[in-house]
This record gives C-alpha cells, structure tokens and sequence, in this order.
C-alpha cells in the first residue's frame, strides 16, 4: 500500500506489555530536541499543558516501508495519526495545549514531512535516542533502526500526567486526548 494516509484493514492490534507503566508521574528529561520550526525545544521547561505523541516514522511517497512494516503490531500509521492531531489542532488548542509529535527520525526528514503534511505544529527529533533512552520509552528495530513504539504523553510543567499505551487505531488517539482533556482541565 503507497497511501500512507490510510490504514489498511486487518492490521495487527498492540498489546499492552507493560513498557509504559512506570511513565505517569515521571518528569520529562531535560534535554533539547531539534524541531521542525528552526529551534530547540526543553520540553521540560514548559510550564504549560503539552501533549507529546510519539510514533515510529512517517512514510515518505517514493520511499518504500520496511518490508514486513504492515504486521508489525502498533507500527503503521503515523501519517494518519499526525494529520488528525493537524485536523483537531485547533480544538487541543483551546485547552491551551501545545502539541509535539516525536520520532527518531533525522530532523531533515521531520521537516518534509511537517511541510507536506501542513502540520501547524512542532515534530521534535530523537535520533540519538536519548530523550526515549531518559524515559525508558518502548522501541522496537527493524532493518538497522531504532524506533519508538506509539505512545502519547500529557504532561504539565515537565511532569507525566497521563500516557496512552498502546496506542490504536493511531487515527482516533487525538479523540482520545481531547477526551481526557475535557474530563480533566475543564
């Protein structure tokens, strides 16, 4: 499948396995990430609500996904999750909510993808690993590269207030954030 902006039918489900438990209340490092708006980012030096979606990769058109990409549990749909945090934006917005996505992937490549995608947010790079690496975050590999499993973080002046793990259908997790917003900051 090249449509990236879909997810195929009868993709294998996430289990929860635990990786994500000790997350809540933990303080988000403080480390700075490039981002794909030309600056850094101390994501724990926001004093403010922050919404934190981690995900694998984005795919490119051109590119092809790792083979095997599409039964690997959790790993597909990135470009689908990123453009409906791009479509409820506004509405995480009036929550005074910032909204991060995070992957290992190289900045240059965050920035095509934020441009194609239009997204009116930062994508932050972690392709040293060492903000996943601060706060065990679950990764997997696939043909040589580390990446993150899908997980959403809501934090508050650096500290972990609610994960979603896993995270499925990717689609739906801003429905899913802006639920937990409204039940708990209104």
């Amino acid at each position: 499948m090249s449509n990236f902006t879909e997810l195929p039918a009868n993709l294998p489900i996430p289990v929860d396995d635990g990786t994500c438990n000790h997350l809540q209340g933990l303080f988000l490092p403080s480390l700075t990430l490039p981002s794909t708006h030309n600056r850094y980012v101390d994501l724990s030096k926001i004093s403010g609500y922050v919404v934190i979606y981690c995900y694998p990769m984005t795919g490119k058109p051109g590119i092809l996904l790792p083979e095997q990409w599409d039964k690997i549990p959790g790993a597909r749909g990135c470009t689908p999750q990123s453009c409906a945090f791009r479509d409820h934006h506004q509405e995480i917005t009036e929550f005074k909510v910032q909204v991060f996505g995070l992957s290992t992937q190289k900045i240059e490549y965050q920035i095509e993808a934020a441009k194609r995608l239009h997204l009116p947010f930062e994508l932050l790079s972690n392709s040293d690993l060492n903000f996943s690496q601060a706060l065990k975050l679950p990764i997997f590999e696939i043909e040589g590269k580390q990446l993150l499993k899908r997980v959403t973080l809501i934090a508050q002046a650096g500290k972990i207030l609610k994960v979603f793990y896993p995270v499925f259908p990717p689609d739906r997790n801003p429905d899913d954030v802006i639920d937990w917003l409204r039940n708990n900051l209104v």
